[in-house]
């Protein structure tokens, strides 16, 4: 069996905003001020997102679902991150051939080829290990929730070994899993959200490590004024 590494980005099952989908920079300040001022915005407008914005359906005995239709190997390590580019880091010291992932975007780099030679980010982290030869293919589980389609990508589809899913079910069983990675991706997934994240973790049921993740506060209700004003013009 293929020694694979399976990644999961929290926001695969996020309900987003399409103009959301090219987000900002991965920095502690986006992580929490970037979502006062996206809800205030949208208050302002009449939208209640920590009503609209919330965990889909896709959620449901997921975990159940993977066990079913890839085998773990015995002594597979669990980590949990902010970022998926620690995905990158995983699959190139566990010596993964191939990585198994589910996310709302590919990662593979947006705007063609070029991204591969920028420094490792989020959203190249997945190409560069191709590019590199460091895992010799990738299985993407898209999101129903996604805005994203595999034509998007055709110049990385006609140079590597990339393979597109719609669901769980429908990944071939031919992985053996030997290193779970889960990354909250707080850009796109956001903080009233982050204690079902944590409940998913404990959901796996294994042993896990957590890598440069921090705890958020959300409170909308103790906003003043001169904070929202704050948030709309400097977050």
């Amino acid at each position: 069996m293929v020694r694979s590494l399976l990644t999961v980005d929290w926001d695969y099952f996020v309900l987003s905003k399409n103009d959301w989908f090219f987000s900002s920079i991965e920095n502690d300040k986006n992580l929490t001020q970037l979502w006062y001022k996206r809800y205030i915005k949208r208050k302002l407008e009449g939208e209640d997102l920590e009503k609209t914005i919330k965990v889909g359906k896709v959620i449901k005995g997921f975990w159940d679902k993977i066990k079913t239709q890839l085998k773990f190997d015995k002594n597979i390590k669990v980590f949990v991150s902010e970022s998926h580019k620690f995905a990158y880091y995983l699959a190139k010291n566990f010596g993964c051939s191939e990585v198994v992932s589910f996310d709302a975007h590919s990662d593979l780099g947006y705007g063609g080829l070029p991204p591969l030679d920028f420094e490792l980010n989020c959203a190249n982290w997945l190409g560069k290990l191709l590019k590199e030869n460091i895992v010799k293919g990738a299985k993407i589980v898209y999101s129903p929730y996604s805005f994203e389609k595999p034509s998007d990508f055709e110049e990385f589809n006609n140079i590597y070994n990339i393979k597109y899913y719609k669901s769980v079910e429908e990944l071939p069983k031919e992985n053996l899993i030997g290193v779970i990675h889960i990354c909250r991706s707080g850009i796109w997934a956001p903080p009233w959200l982050d204690e079902r994240f944590e409940k998913f973790i404990i959901e796996l049921g294994l042993p896990f490590k957590k890598i440069a993740i921090k705890q958020r506060k959300w409170d909308i209700s103790r906003l003043s004024y001169a904070d929202q004003i704050f948030y709309l013009n400097f977050a």
